[in-house]
């Protein structure tokens, strides 16, 4: 037994972030037998007196964290001490966090450029170590962007730090361990480098606004300096820095960045203080964006002439280079999403320049942006004199460090090319916040797609302390608005917003986290403002109990709608705001019991309950038929429980034949692709699921993948088919939305459904077709792995065979598509019951299945089915040659004949004279033959 990893609210080792709501969680691993008994205990020490400052009682395992009440220090590294009894063994395991300033006051100023105009602010100070330092400690933030540097190296790993946050409400202080930097004595430069970032430089819609929180670029910073003689030192910034104009002579972030390093660094003068608050200062929310993986490139040669650099994965970040340009060469990197005709293309970018010039000083050195980031696959080289090299080029991926908890693999390559896409595209938009898309002058906090992805994301990454900070931004937006969220966070200086499933994100998304991961502390952090929005609804709504009369988004980009100008849907949109102002009402009534606000949760429940009934009463008959005829519509009505068991059946029958007319293609925009997949595979139609997922052309899923996309696109067709952009515009390559259909497929292919919140326990319920006979994936819960495999038809029995890993401290509830009576063969051992439920350990899970999960021919096939399958012909010809015929006259397939069946056939036409014995033989044949699409699918 081992404890593989203990998390500090949900981070590993965080330094300098806010702690409130403190948890410490552990995971166990076994080496060998599982132990009967487990009891954990806690220890907090400060440092570095090795004070015990908590310690918890021995307690037995059905948790794997604690929740520790003690007293924090501003500025001090607590280690922690993690202890299990197993059976008779103890093992222990240990990390550490450190707080930042908390409360204490700074005595640091903010400092500046005399000149408030400059593009590029740089501010130093020469520092002098006089005696060794035994720990050092650096509190800084900037506004907007900014950089330090101690004798030239970079201090830190991460980038476009302070991150993006309400400037005038909000501003993160970052903490950085520099100790190593500063362990010489004699003399140091300390150097901060500032840009305009989303404080200062260009954002937002229509052009963009500039100097949306300030005009002015200024950072501030504290050194602390522990010395071994037990004395302390800060170094502040003051009016005793220096400062003057960098080599960055533009950036911002759709702008992109102009670097001159042949421009000299000189004229430095005394920096001035700048009068700016500091009450908004705080310990940071934001994770750190760093540099997460590298792509190297292929250079193209395009029919126009240009070169461009092919990274082969859009992505988000910026491209790295090492330059070999003689002094003055200046070179242009454009980027770009696609080509057209072969081409580099960027119109789809809209006003975004999204390009890096530089202008070399001769130097051989490797070289990148600072102060922006970009969207892209495609680079366009343009000024260079010298070849182009590919080992001189390397895109660095940047999002916020996550660890990637998820992943899942099937038969088919295109199926787990759409999961890598939907993984790289949470990748590119989770920079500090879920943006919508990387590349072009939008990268905005935009609830609607935060929220309706927000479930999928705990799946593929840890993500509790993103949200974290994206519900802070959201609440500290509502404060603003009076409850209501506008249509991003930050709102970028905008108050436009309060639309269903958009503005929702106030309650869904904290209320998603607790949900994966059984932590609170989002649920008390946003509390009041879940109320507040739910609470703005009741006032704004100009129907009672139900939600009308204020503007919203419908079903966005659905396919259905009747005015193609208005991509908002055919699904009523105040029937969207109905349902959506039920759930929320309901989250926060479950929040309210959760928080024992006793009064808040009665009141809520009784609210949420007179919306249903309103919801029932204006648009469901009381057999279940739904006033409106759309995919959505039917989807919503099941996915939040609106009827009655009764009225299911119903609303699932017509949502099949919705489906039939629309050719069993989706039609759904942002709020119905969510849940379609899920409603019908949790309906009993998981077959008709699996079609609508599995389809190839427009509009699906795969149909982006088969034309070589690498990001899911905002439209289902933002390319056309013959590789064209759509001309409607608004065609971002890299939007997450749509890739919510993960969940489903973490649901219902993998398995892993229903959980109590932080997955103690879940419900282990994979259900099966044979175009994905094989599937094999994982997810990292709180409590550990939960790996699984599953294989259908491996024998001639059709054996169903799955691996499953349940870790320490959880239990699966094990529910297989089977019949009560049917053997279940679990590691060697027997069992009939359909209530088994499996703790800790790795189980070989076998049965043979009474459902055929198999897709075959029948004695009612039509000809023309049978006919494209030239190994069942040949099956056919073996037993009699009744085909013939057909096959020397194939026009008689593709018209009316080939509707029908080889029975019919036999009677309509004398001339195939086939034998009872022979027609009973080919439809045995028949009946044990998987129809081709089907064999074709299982073998890709």
């Amino acid at each position: 037994m081992q404890i593989t990893k203990i998390l500090v609210n949900h981070m590993q080792q965080p330094l300098g972030f806010e702690l409130q709501d403190l948890r410490v969680e552990f995971q166990l691993q076994a080496t060998g037998t599982l132990p009967h008994t487990l009891k954990k205990h806690l220890q907090i020490y400060q440092q570095p007196q090795q004070k015990l400052v908590y310690e918890s009682n021995w307690s037995t395992f059905p948790t794997n964290y604690f929740v520790p009440d003690c007293s924090l220090q501003p500025r001090t590294r607590y280690m922690v001490k993690i202890q299990v009894h197993a059976d008779q063994d103890l093992v222990t395991g240990e990390s550490w966090f450190e707080t930042g300033k908390m409360n204490e006051p700074f005595q640091a100023d903010f400092i500046g450029h005399p000149d408030q105009d400059v593009a590029n602010t740089l501010l130093q100070k020469q520092l002098t170590i006089q005696k060794p330092v035994r720990q050092a400690r650096l509190y800084i933030t900037g506004l907007g962007l900014y950089e330090t540097y101690i004798d030239q190296q970079k201090v830190g790993d991460e980038f476009l730090t302070p991150g993006v946050t309400a400037y005038d409400q909000f501003v993160q202080v970052q903490t950085y361990d520099v100790t190593q930097a500063l362990q010489v004595q004699g003399d140091h430069q300390l150097l901060i480098s500032c840009g305009d970032g989303w404080y200062k430089g260009n954002f937002g819609f229509d052009g963009g606004q500039d100097c949306i929180y300030g005009n002015r670029q200024m950072a501030l910073a504290e050194y602390h300096l522990d010395y071994e003689d037990g004395t302390h030192e800060v170094i502040t910034t003051d009016a005793d820095w220096q400062t003057t104009v960098g080599q960055i002579t533009k950036s911002a972030i759709y702008y992109g960045e102009d670097y001159d390093a042949t421009k000299p660094v000189t004229d430095w003068q005394p920096a001035v203080v700048v009068e700016q608050t500091k009450a908004v200062l705080a310990d940071r929310l934001s994770l750190p964006i760093t540099i997460n993986q590298q792509l190297s490139p292929e250079l193209l040669q395009t029919p126009a002439g240009e070169q461009v650099l092919d990274f082969k994965q859009n992505q988000a970040g910026w491209i790295e280079f090492y330059n070999r340009e003689p002094k003055g060469t200046k070179l242009n990197f454009e980027m770009g999403e696609i080509l057209q005709d072969g081409n580099f293309y960027r119109d789809n970018l809209r006003e975004a320049r999204a390009a890096f010039t530089y202008v070399s000083d001769g130097k051989e050195q490797w070289v990148r942006p600072h102060f922006t980031y970009f969207g892209y696959r495609y680079v366009r080289v343009q000024g260079n004199t010298q070849p182009l090299q590919m080992a001189d080029f390397k895109a660095d991926v940047l999002y916020s460090k996550m660890q990637e908890t998820g992943v899942i693999q099937t038969n088919n390559a295109l199926v787990n090319r759409l999961f890598q896409n939907i993984i790289w595209g949470q990748r590119s938009n989770f920079m500090d916040v879920p943006t919508d898309c990387p590349q072009r002058d939008e990268r905005l906090g935009w609830s609607g797609d935060a929220e309706i992805f927000s479930n999928t994301a705990t799946y593929n990454m840890n993500v509790f302390a993103f949200f974290k900070k994206y519900a802070h931004d959201m609440a500290l937006e509502q404060k603003q608005n009076d409850g209501m969220l506008p249509m991003y966070a930050p709102a970028m200086g905008q108050s436009d917003g309060g639309s269903a499933v958009w503005a929702d994100a106030a309650t869904i998304i904290p209320w998603n986290m607790y949900q994966a991961y059984g932590d609170p502390a989002i649920l008390h952090q946003n509390y009041p403002q879940m109320k507040a929005w739910v609470d703005w609804i009741s006032l704004h709504t100009t129907t009672p109990n139900l939600w009308t009369g204020t503007f919203q988004f419908g079903d966005w980009l659905a396919l259905d709608g009747e005015n193609p100008a208005k991509p908002t849907g055919k699904t009523d949109e105040d029937f969207i705001a109905s349902v959506y102002y039920y759930y929320s009402t309901s989250i926060v009534a479950k929040t309210a019991q959760l928080l024992h606000e006793d009064q808040d949760a009665k009141d809520y429940s009784v609210l949420a309950q007179k919306i249903k009934m309103a919801i029932r009463q204006e648009y469901i008959t009381e057999t279940g038929r739904v006033a409106i005829n759309a995919q959505t519509a039917y989807a919503l009505t099941l996915y939040f429980d609106l009827v009655t068991p009764e009225q299911r059946k119903h609303v699932v029958a017509d949502l099949v034949q919705r489906l039939q007319l629309d050719g069993n293609h989706l039609q759904t925009g942002f709020v119905g692709t969510p849940y379609l997949c899920q409603v019908l595979s949790a309906n009993g139609q998981h077959k008709l699921a699996t079609q609508i997922f599995l389809n190839e052309d427009f509009p699906s899923w795969l149909y982006a993948v088969k034309l070589g996309a690498t990001t899911v696109w905002e439209r289902w067709n933002s390319v056309e088919a013959d590789g064209s952009m759509n001309p409607e515009g608004m065609n971002s390559l890299n939007h997450y939305s749509i890739g919510t259909i993960m969940e489903w497929a973490y649901k219902y292919l993998l398995g892993i459904k229903e959980h109590t919140a932080g997955f103690a326990s879940f419900t282990f319920a994979p259900q099966f077709d044979y175009r994905l006979p094989q599937i094999q994936g994982h997810f990292d819960s709180p409590y550990g792995d939960i790996q699984v495999q599953t294989a259908i038809e491996t024998d001639a029995q059709h054996t169903i065979q799955i691996q499953l890993s349940v870790p320490i401290g959880t239990s699966a509830q094990i529910e297989l598509p089977r019949s009560a009576s049917q053997t279940i063969r679990v590691n060697d051992q027997e069992y009939q019951s359909d209530q088994l439920t499996l703790t800790a350990g790795r189980y070989e899970i076998s049965y043979q299945p009474t459902q055929d999960y198999v897709e075959r021919y029948q004695a009612a096939t039509p000809l023309r089915e049978i006919m494209v399958d030239e190994q069942l012909v040949a099956q056919i010809d073996a037993v009699d040659p009744v085909l013939n015929f057909f096959k020397q006259n194939p026009q008689e397939v593709a018209g009316g004949m080939g509707s029908m069946s080889l029975t019919e056939a036999n009677i309509t036409f004398p001339f195939i004279n086939v034998s009872e014995e022979h027609l009973a033989k080919i439809n045995q044949l028949l009946i044990k033959t998987p129809i081709l699409s089907e064999r074709k699918q299982g073998k890709q």
